[in-house]
C-alpha cells in the first residue's frame, strides 16, 4: 500500500478500537469529515479501511459462531 492508505488503515484501526471503547459509532463520521477538510483522498481510504476492516470482524464472527455451533451439535449427537 501506499502511505495514504497506510496511514488511513492504521487511523482506521484506531478510530475502531475507540469506537468500540466509547461505545460511540459517530466518531467514525466525525473523522471522516475532519479529514474530508484536508484531503478527499485521505478520507475515502479511510473510510475504505473502515469498510474492510468491519466487514472482516463480521465475517470473522460468523466463522466463529458457526463453528461454535457445529462443536456443541456435535457434542449433542448420540455416538455412534
Amino acid at each position: 500500500m501506499g502511505v495514504t492508505e497506510d496511514l488511513a488503515d492504521a487511523l482506521a484501526k484506531d478510530v475502531l478500537d475507540a469506537v468500540e471503547a466509547l461505545g460511540d459509532p459517530t466518531l467514525i463520521d466525525d473523522i471522516a469529515r475532519t479529514l474530508g477538510t484536508s484531503s478527499t483522498v485521505t478520507e475515502e481510504a479511510f473510510m475504505t479501511a473502515i469498510r474492510v476492516r468491519t466487514a472482516e470482524t463480521r465475517a470473522r464472527r460468523l466463522l466463529r459462531d458457526r463453528v461454535k455451533k457445529a462443536m456443541a451439535d456435535r457434542k449433542k449427537a448420540p455416538p455412534e
